[in-house]
């Protein structure tokens, strides 16, 4: 199934041209980054895909049914249902136990039964290891506990696409690692297409998928062969 279809798309934001000729496919379950140094267009790229930047010409398809250049605001709400978003700074509720973060999310996006709420939350915190600390305050986790909570706040509505825009940028190595095995369990086991934007260069070698580059005003996918792939990661 085609999650992301993009064909020659320009990206504009205040009459500055941001990315232009964007052609940019991805499948069910395929595992995508983005890097480039900072500016290069990395986040205004995946803004577009949940509708929070205007697509200026070309083709924007996702899911094989929402059309980015066309979509009514009204319409917003449930393509966003079907997507995941992961920041590296986590957002989440502090005055609300981890528990109460997800069940907002649940309430929000329309999940009326409490037992199925209760459910589902008890799921995604057994997925990202967490089962025991649903009742702690966000400020009694640590960094990497809270990037899980973020996680499975992003996948509680079992997204077809998940965004990660840095997702392991505030974390230390081993906490990284962690992320981002919980992030390739995801897509390999549920079949959900991940985009990460990174500049963390150990996470290409030690996780290998597809490659994209942001430079000059263009997207372009980095071949397996190529060299210089870390020197423009580290350029973030």
């Amino acid at each position: 199934m085609r999650i992301i279809d993009y064909r020659n798309v320009d990206i504009q934001i205040d009459s500055k041209i941001i990315l232009e000729e964007v052609t940019f496919t991805l499948d069910k379950g395929e595992f995508a980054y983005i890097v480039g140094a900072v500016g290069s267009g990395k986040s205004t790229l995946i803004k577009t895909m949940y509708g929070e930047v205007d697509i200026n010409d070309g083709s924007a398809v996702l899911f094989g049914e929402y059309d980015l250049r066309t979509i009514k605001r009204s319409k917003l709400p449930a393509l966003r249902k079907r997507l995941g978003i992961v920041f590296q700074d986590f957002q989440l509720l502090t005055d609300r136990n981890v528990r109460d973060n997800l069940d907002f999310v649940l309430r929000s996006t329309g999940w009326s039964s409490k037992e199925e709420r209760e459910k589902r939350i008890s799921e995604v915190l057994q997925l990202v290891e967490l089962e025991q600390k649903g009742y702690r305050m966000p400020h009694e986790l640590s960094g990497g506990e809270q990037q899980r909570v973020v996680i499975a706040r992003a996948i509680l509505n079992r997204p077809a696409l998940l965004l990660a825009d840095e997702p392991t940028g505030n974390l230390d190595s081993e906490n990284g690692t962690k992320i981002m095995e919980l992030l390739r369990r995801i897509c390999k086991e549920d079949g959900t297409a991940v985009i990460m934007i990174t500049h963390n260069e150990q996470w290409l070698k030690n996780y290998p998928a597809r490659v994209f580059r942001c430079e000059n005003r263009k997207l372009i996918e980095v071949k397996k062969e190529e060299t210089g792939i870390v020197g423009a990661a580290q350029q973030e």
